[in-house]
């Protein structure tokens, strides 16, 4: 599996993260419009690097060759940057991978889109690409989104992608909207 993996939606792409996406990927976690929302993605470039080249990458590697090898994908993440087609700008990702504060089974996606190219349409694309590959093919039956209950464009996204709400979680003390999707 030498070339690089990318899901093709209107206006992005999906691609694997790459060694060269360090400092688009670090500088993205430090707007404040994303670590509000997702704090744990705001840590020190030394320990994004670290992560990109020793966990990142070789589990999406193992992701992506379950896959082709047929066999499901349980525990194994997927981690996708979503890059701007007509500037080739890493503007944001799209992942999907377990989360154990939700039910089995406990596969969630999720998302972020620099603050420069919200409003757009870009990050329910996005989803969008991701949700139909994973169920077209990669055995996932039903998928998980959280949002917090104030993140109006996420709960937007969500919803425009087919999830269903399914009440809502507590995590670490922040109350997130839960929803389901189910593959038809």
């Amino acid at each position: 599996m030498n070339s690089v993996f990318t899901i093709d939606c209107k206006d992005i792409y999906l691609r694997e993260y790459q060694l060269e996406d360090l400092d688009e990927l670090h500088a993205l976690t430090m707007q404040p419009e994303i670590h509000t929302f997702l704090p744990d993605w705001n840590v020190p470039k030394k320990q994004r690097a670290d992560w990109i080249a020793n966990y990142e990458i070789p589990e999406n590697k193992a992701f992506l060759q379950a896959v082709e090898e047929g066999r499901p994908v349980h525990d194994i993440r997927l981690r996708l940057g979503i890059i701007h087609k007509e500037t080739g700008a890493f503007i944001g990702w799209c992942c999907t991978g377990p989360k154990d504060e939700l039910p089995e089974p406990n596969r969630e996606i999720m998302y972020a889109v620099s603050k420069d190219h919200r409003g757009k349409g870009y990050a329910t694309q996005a989803a969008s690409g991701l949700i139909h590959y994973l169920f077209a093919q990669a055995q996932v039956t039903e998928l998980h989104a959280l949002a917090l209950t104030h993140n109006t464009g996420s709960i937007g996204v969500i919803l425009r992608c087919g999830f269903t709400p399914a009440g809502q979680i507590e995590i670490d003390g922040e109350r997130f909207g839960h929803y389901t999707l189910k593959r038809h």
